[in-house]
C-alpha cells in the first residue's frame, strides 16, 4: 500500500511492508528467540549467551537477514531460507573463528546501514 506523507513541502510516497516479508521477518524472529536459527548450521550450538551479551551480534544477524532477504514485484519474499542461512553462517563464524562461510560474506551482505539516510532516486 502505498501513501503520501507531507514532509515540509516536499511529498513522499511510502510503502509498507508486505505480507509476505512480514511474516518472514516474523518466523526468523522467532527462530532467532528459540534457538532453532538456521539449521543444521547452528545445530547443537547455543548462540543465546552470544546474542544476550552482545547486542552487535544480534544487531548484526538481522542486518545479514535484511540485506540479502529479495522480493519479487508484487512484494513476495522469494529467499528467505537463503537469508536466514546467511545470518546464520555469520553467527557460527562469530562463535567460531575457524567456521568459514561459504561464499565468503560480500561487505553489502553485513554492512549496517544507517536509518536515518533516505536513499533518494534520481
Amino acid at each position: 500500500m502505498t501513501q503520501g506523507v507531507r514532509a515540509g513541502s516536499l511529498l513522499y510516497m511510502t510503502t509498507r511492508v508486505s505480507h509476505s516479508f512480514s511474516g518472514a521477518l516474523r518466523t526468523f524472529s522467532y527462530w532467532v528467540a528459540n534457538g532453532t536459527l538456521g539449521q543444521p548450521i547452528l545445530d547443537g550450538i547455543d548462540y543465546s549467551f552470544v546474542l544476550s551479551e552482545e547486542p552487535s551480534a544480534l544487531e548484526r544477524v538481522y542486518a545479514i537477514f535484511a540485506n540479502v532477504i529479495e522480493m519479487d514485484d508484487a512484494g513476495n519474499v522469494v529467499n528467505a531460507k537463503y537469508a536466514e542461512r546467511r545470518a546464520a553462517q555469520w553467527l557460527r563464524s562469530y562463535i567460531e573463528p575457524d567456521y568459514s562461510a561459504i561464499p565468503a560474506f560480500e561487505d553489502w551482505e553485513i554492512h549496517l546501514y544507517d536509518p536515518s539516510a533516505p536513499r533518494r532516486s534520481s
